[in-house]
């Protein structure tokens, strides 16, 4: 079975882990495939709802 993955998931576990996270740690957590939140990653850092503090690591903006 494939787990449905959307943005509001990810934005879910980018808040409450409390630090900027990298990619895998976020597929890991969400046991998903990383390819996967690295679009959704892309398509959220476009909308201007997540940050990158530092290079490969993302977090929500304030």
């Amino acid at each position: 079975m494939i787990a449905l993955i959307d943005e509001k998931k990810i934005l879910e576990v980018m808040k409450n882990a409390g630090k900027p996270l990298k990619t895998q740690e976020i597929a890991d957590m969400l046991g998903v495939d990383k390819k996967t939140v690295d679009k959704i990653i892309k398509k959220l850092k476009k909308e201007g709802l997540i940050t990158s503090p530092k290079r490969c690591y993302y977090a929500p903006s304030q």
